[in-house]
């Protein structure tokens, strides 16, 4: 009796296994709930993000797609391997003889059955959830297949249409990778089923296999062989975009051995298809055993040891010959496809000048000696005001209109740098409700010259800072919004926006530097005066303080997503852009400008290579993450021009290549995102500029590709290079904007300019300029100069040759004796009328210990032809070069018919001289009150005064 009392009471005890249960549900429960609400919040806090910007399209596009393949894909994969499981079961024999191996597996078939319902939607769900993982991450090819529209070219083999490539197959590839998968997991989760009841004895001697398990098996594998034989079929055209054994796509042995031997595996995969059909019908594995052994050997035999006889056998012997006509076909598609046909090569000039001292100085007036990869360190001690602001370590370049002259600028956006507030100030309220927006523009004259252009200064001339007088681009554009709300170095969020009557808390700068107190007032932001929004915001940074602070309140606003890049590639998710944004001001705002590209590695035929080896040079900053799907690229268009307001975040997109077809499919797929090309703003237009990533990927490819002949090509006898940087050696030097002359009009044009020199060696072989004025019929225009010899030195030749003459070594050593330290600027290419010339600023600077240091332009180095130079300024040095080797004193009288100097001519040239022996007194007297410098300025001044007045004298 007791012991029944007792076995009663036990039934009633608490168990340590369910509390331990309930906890196990309890902790995972936390966990999902936790999941669930940082998912919702993410997804919440983004579409109020695409809604706050006017793009809330291209969000809801891109979930229900996204969506849409993730529930597709991951039924379809689910519920395949959840039926067959199901009739695996079903279907299983009632009465299993006794064996060992039956005895065995009750075990497990009894441990299976309390659980069996939720292990089926367990291992159907784990499975369905990798698929639609896989196919979410499909989107764009989807969109784009959707989308597809003709590209209008054919490739050389298939005569396909490229969109075939770029659009259809990319797609058709992962559908049927992805049916081989859903028949794969099939049946291998119908085999286990089978084994676990049964349906499959592998100890018998007799009917290891049920009819229903042979039949199921029979079938899933006879499908996935189908579906394999389409995949052989879609693989033939992987030739024309596969890596080749010469150049990319489709070779001698591709066409020879590979694409008939895909055929013939179609084939193959087609009868074993059959011969497991049949099994469903006959109930015997041999004839599939068979076909299987029969496509694993044909694999190995046709798809690899033949190709690889052909090749050696029959293409290495005479390898030219027998690539040649691919060769060609991969020439015309790889200049098709970088946009490189339209590329001109023309010759220096035969017509060459007098190179007197004062046409070099007018030919390069426009030159800049202000390297924007030195100088940002002096923006920042003279020009910011305060430690937390900042410019970037690379200075942008751009080109206005400054008193009637087309004038090159160096600008930096005073933007907000907060790791330069004082540590003990870095609170909450500080970093995201005081601090939190940069100021103005810093802008300086590329050539060193005034708003006037009159004389070249030794001085940092500034066309927009905070001295008096230094608003010479404000008063070209007129007053604009300096306040940077939107900027390459903005903090990740703020709180802007106050209540009615509430005091002004974030930190300004008004016009003159002085600290002032403002309000953000502008269209951009979200909201966050509702609780349930603070509490997302405070999920989605993980940040409590949108709940506690009082900073955040009815009339609040986040700023977030605040980089320009990162605003871009967020409403446009299927654009590169390019690395270097700019500013601009436009319309009284800062605009920061960004170049986008549509691009793709599946152009037939045409050589693909690393986006990123293609535009790294020696100022290239480390790029974050790229909307390309890989790095590999064998096409690419400027198709797009983007703006992204500085105070409001605006981003608005402009269509620049309405002609490509990508940008077409994408438009397609996110409509009226994307403005047309003629609703660019006529103000805005002056200031886009031909983009610099496009310019070193078709400056890389034309290195090689300028050869149009298969032969030249092959033997590589022809190959360009782009030159290593002098300077920064190690990594190709980087282009330079600035105005060069038109080789046909003389005439400046605002330019891209690099320069080639031979594989392998150093010599200069051409200057390469792209037209980068946008108002310009010739936009885009590329012109590769050669020069007239060959024994030109290239830009280290010639960087070797300043460093190393006695004459500038005397100069420079001074510097080597101090504690100063010496950096040399970019070598810059000028192309003249007469010849190329060399220009590399000098700069120095007090000891690097010294925080408050910086770099100042100290001389400028010239070399033109064999003559070399160096001065204060430019005009110093080429008046120093020209003294060097003096022209002979002759009193030949001129010859008959030579036209005389005109009454204005020697009245100038007698002002001139007057103005020389002023200076060359200053300079005497400069020398006798000890002042070295002075001394050689004036001297300098009057040498170009006296060669000036007998130009005009000639």
């Amino acid at each position: 009796m007791s012991d029944s009392l007792e076995q009663e009471f036990d039934d009633f005890r608490p168990r340590r296994v369910s509390r331990a249960r309930i906890l196990l549900f309890t902790v995972v429960g936390v966990i999902v709930a936790i999941f669930v609400v940082t998912m919702f919040a993410s997804l919440y806090t983004d579409r109020l993000w695409y809604s706050s910007v006017g793009y809330s399209g291209v969000f809801d596009t891109m979930l229900w797609t996204r969506v849409g393949l993730f529930a597709g894909f991951g039924l379809l994969m689910g519920g395949a391997v959840a039926l067959n499981m199901v009739i695996a079961y079903r279907s299983r024999p009632f009465h299993r003889p006794d064996s060992p191996e039956q005895t065995g597996l009750d075990r497990y078939r009894d441990a299976v059955a309390p659980i069996r319902t939720l292990l089926l939607v367990s291992v159907a769900g784990v499975i369905g959830l990798f698929g639609g993982v896989a196919a979410n991450g499909q989107w764009r090819s989807f969109l784009l297949w959707v989308n597809r529209v003709s590209f209008g070219t054919e490739d050389h083999y298939f005569h396909k249409d490229v969109g075939f490539y770029v659009f259809t197959l990319p797609w058709l590839h992962f559908v049927v990778g992805f049916v081989i998968a859903v028949l794969v997991l099939s049946s291998l989760a119908a085999l286990v089923v089978h084994y676990l009841y049964g349906g499959i004895r592998l100890q018998a001697t007799s009917d290891r296999m049920s009819t229903t398990a042979t039949v199921q098996l029979s079938v899933l594998i006879g499908l996935a062989l189908l579906a394999k034989a389409f995949g052989y079929w879609l693989d033939r055209f992987d030739l024309v975009t596969g890596p080749g054994q010469v150049v990319t796509g489709m070779g001698f042995t591709d066409q020879h051995a590979v694409w008939p031997a895909r055929n013939i595996l179609v084939g193959v995969a087609l009868i074993c298809a059959i011969l497991f059909f049949l099994t469903a019908w006959r109930r015997t594995w041999l004839l599939p055993g068979v076909g299987v052994s029969l496509l694993v050997a044909t694999s190995i035999l046709l798809g690899l040891i033949w190709p690889a006889f052909v090749q050696h056998f029959q293409v290495d012997p005479t390898e030219l010959d027998k690539e040649s006509s691919y060769i060609a076909a991969n020439i015309d598609a790889t200049r098709q496809a970088y946009d490189l046909n339209d590329i001109q090569e023309v010759s220096a000039s035969q017509k060459v000048t007098a190179a007197t001292v004062q046409n070099l100085i007018d030919q390069t007036e426009s030159t800049p000696v202000l390297d924007p990869s030195r100088i940002s360190r002096a923006f920042e001690q003279i020009q910011q005001v305060a430690s937390y602001y900042s410019v970037p370590t690379v200075l942008d370049v751009d080109h206005y209109d400054i008193q009637g002259t087309n004038r090159s600028l160096v600008l930096g956006v005073r933007q907000l740098d907060q790791t330069g507030i004082t540590p003990s100030q870095q609170n909450w309220t500080n970093l995201h409700t005081v601090y939190t927006h940069g100021n103005g523009v810093i802008a300086a004259f590329g050539n060193q010259r005034p708003a006037d252009n009159a004389t070249e200064s030794q001085q940092i001339e500034w066309a927009e800072g905070q001295g008096p007088g230094q608003n010479a681009l404000s008063r070209s554009t007129g007053d604009f919004e300096n306040r940077v709300y939107f900027g390459e170095g903005s903090p990740d969020y703020s709180i802007v926006g106050k209540s009615p009557g509430a005091q002004d808390v974030e930190l300004d700068l008004t016009a003159n530097g002085a600290r002032a107190q403002t309000t953000y007032d502008g269209g951009g932001g979200v909201g966050v005066g509702s609780f349930f929004r603070q509490l997302m915001y405070a999920v989605k940074f993980g940040d409590s303080n949108f709940l506690l602070s009082g900073r955040v309140g009815p009339d609040s606003k986040v700023l977030y997503y605040r980089n320009p890049v990162q605003r871009v590639e967020k409403v446009a998710p299927w654009l590169s852009v390019d690395s270097d944004v700019y500013p601009t001001i436009v319309n009284g705002h800062i605009l920061w400008v960004l170049d986008g590209y549509t691009t793709t590695d599946q152009y037939p035929q045409a050589e693909r290579d690393s986006f990123h080896d293609m535009t790294t040079d020696s100022l290239s900053a480390p790029s974050g993450v790229r909307t390309l799907p890989s790095d590999q690229v064998n096409y690419i268009r400027n198709a797009v021009k983007a703006t992204v307001d500085a105070y409001t975040g605006q981003v608005t997109l402009y269509a620049w290549d309405e002609t490509d077809p990508i940008l077409k499919a994408w438009r397609s797929a996110f409509p009226g995102t994307v403005q047309d090309k003629d609703q660019i703003p006529a103000d805005l237009l002056t200031h886009l500029r031909y983009p610099e990533d496009m310019f070193k990927v078709q400056r890389f490819q034309y290195a090689k590709y300028h050869v149009t002949d298969a032969t030249d090509l092959y033997q590589a006898n022809n190959q360009w290079a782009v030159p290593e940087d002098p300077v920064r050696t190690g990594s190709a030097q980087t282009p330079v904007r600035m105005y060069s002359r038109d080789p046909d009009t003389g005439q400046p044009v605002w330019s891209l300019l690099s320069n080639y020199v031979p594989r392998g060696k150093s010599n200069l072989v051409g200057v390469v300029a792209a037209d980068s004025d946008a108002t310009s019929p010739t936009y885009g225009k590329i012109l590769v100069e050669k020069p007239r010899s060959d024994n030109v030195p290239g830009p280290t030749q010639a960087y070797n040759n300043l460093i190393s003459d006695p004459q500038i070594t005397r100069k420079t050593q001074k510097f080597k004796l101090s504690d100063a330290t010496t950096q040399y600027g970019s070598v810059i290419s000028v192309p003249l009328s007469s010849g190329l010339m060399y220009v590399v600023p000098v700069y120095a600077t007090r000891s690097q210990s010294d925080a408050s240091s910086y770099l100042t332009l100290r001389y400028v180095m010239v070399q033109y032809g064999s003559d070399v130079g160096i001065g204060n300024t430019l005009v110093d040095a080429i008046t120093d070069m020209a003294g060097s080797t003096p022209p002979p004193t002759t009193t030949t009288p001129p010859p008959k018919g030579t036209q005389q100097p005109s009454q204005g001519d020697r009245a100038k040239a007698r002002s001139l001289l007057q103005q020389a022996q002023a200076d060359f007194a200053a300079a005497d007297q400069a020398l006798k009150q000890g002042k070295a410098g002075e001394w050689v300025r004036l001297s300098h001044q009057a040498r170009v005064e006296v060669a000036r007045a007998l130009n005009l004298l000639q």
